[in-house]
């Protein structure tokens, strides 16, 4: 039982790793923006049909 000092001790805190970069052509970069235009707009449309006060009545 003279080990339980040993048993409770904090992990070494571990080094934060770097994130990556990656380089993007304008045209991806622009494709990208205009396909996150397109989804924003698709799900605005899509939350005009929803009902507005469904989630209250619960």
């Amino acid at each position: 039982m003279s080990q339980t000092g040993d048993t409770f001790k904090k992990a070494p805190k571990r080094k934060p790793s770097k994130g990556k970069s990656v380089s993007v052509s304008p045209e991806m970069r622009e494709a990208y923006a205009d396909m996150l235009k397109q989804k924003a707009e698709k799900e605005e449309v899509y939350g005009r049909h929803l009902p507005q006060d469904e989630s209250r009545r619960r």
